[in-house]
């Protein structure tokens, strides 16, 4: 009899996977059917098959699928570098910010940006002139840059969980405040360029942007059952880990490099957006209860449900001017974070 609760608590969490799987797929079609232009179910059904009006497939097909994948992907990358840098650091307030990943991003596409303008000498201020095809890959090496001079900094002494985040602080404020005085003195005509990528946005994000991520997800989620159970005894201290044969340095360098990786390619696709990758491994945890094995396939599912509807939301409640999706991930998750804090023992 004392175990009937125990019985029902796996039954529940049986479904858990399955019933998340179904609720990502609704929040995927619901994306897909609404937008600011409305669209009748049939020619939406009809642009899918790839028939239907010529309207209808640009919407669906050119700008709502390509956007809602790559905001999936991208949602998918941020949780899990938010999970692997809590465990390792276990600071249950790391995220990309933390390691100096979005602000090496931010940098690096401020500076490319002020390069290219001033080099083509046009007095161009139009986002469609400047080369905007190039910032994926300038966020995603800037972020790696430095994500890798963190690591080195703390790599010197002692790769330990406390020194890697306070080097990570440290460099990610100079990184940030770097970029925030080079937008200053780019002119205020030109900030709009750099504010849409700053606040975290999927505005005109299309195919390549999401072939840019596929490969660095497929990666990830490759090396993840490599590194389950490595990561599970990196939440403890150094000396336990190694009393278990885990080689420390290696394992939490791996992992690291992961997580810099999956948060730098995210960033340079979207932004730096904001809270996703602190919230969601919280509630993954929430919901695994005590079957910490299922909490990695929770933190993706819910990266990517977390993103699909913050977009869904900024682009229905902003109408043409759409709210961009790192306003509304702040603005949702300062409240739902408390409320987690609340109910987390």
């Amino acid at each position: 009899m004392s175990s009937s609760p125990h019985i029902a608590q796996a039954r529940r969490q049986a479904y858990l996977l399955p019933g998340l799987l179904a609720f990502m797929l609704v929040c995927l079609v619901l994306a897909v059917f609404l937008g600011v232009v409305d669209l009748d179910p049939s020619d939406t059904l009809a642009a899918l098959t790839g028939q239907g009006s010529a309207e209808a497939r640009a919407i669906i097909l050119d700008i709502r699928l390509p956007r809602i994948l790559t905001g999936m992907l991208a949602g998918v990358h941020f949780a899990l570098a938010g999970l692997l840098l809590q465990s390792i650091t276990r600071n249950p307030l790391a995220d990309p910010s933390l390691m100096g990943v979005s602000q090496g991003a931010m940098l690096a596409v401020s500076g490319f940006l002020v390069i290219s303008v001033y080099s083509q000498d046009t007095g161009s201020t139009t986002l469609q002139e400047l080369p905007v095809h190039w910032l994926p890959l300038i966020g995603t090496l800037g972020g790696l840059a430095a994500g890798a001079f963190i690591y080195l900094i703390a790599f010197r002494r002692d790769l330990g969980p406390l020194r890697i985040t306070l080097c990570g602080i440290a460099v990610g404020a100079v990184l940030h405040a770097i970029g925030i005085g080079l937008m200053a003195g780019w002119g205020s005509g030109r900030l709009e360029v750099l504010l849409e990528w700053f606040s975290g946005s999927l505005y005109a994000r299309g195919w390549q942007h999401a072939v840019f991520l596929l490969p660095f997800t497929i990666a990830g989620l490759a090396v993840l059952p490599v590194v389950r159970r490595p990561l599970d005894l990196l939440r403890f201290d150094a000396t336990v880990a190694r009393s278990f044969g885990l080689s420390y340095r290696t394992q939490f360098s791996v992992v690291l490099l992961i997580a810099c990786t999956l948060a730098a390619s995210a960033v340079g696709v979207v932004g730096p957006v904001v809270f996703v990758g602190l919230i969601v491994p919280h509630m993954a945890r929430f919901l695994a209860g005590q079957y910490t094995r299922i909490v990695l396939p929770l933190t993706i599912m819910l990266g990517a449900i977390t993103m699909t509807l913050a977009d869904l939301a900024g682009r229905l409640a902003g109408g043409a001017e759409e709210i961009p999706i790192g306003v509304v991930t702040a603005i949702c998750g300062v409240p739902l974070l408390v409320a987690l804090l609340r109910k987390t023992p």
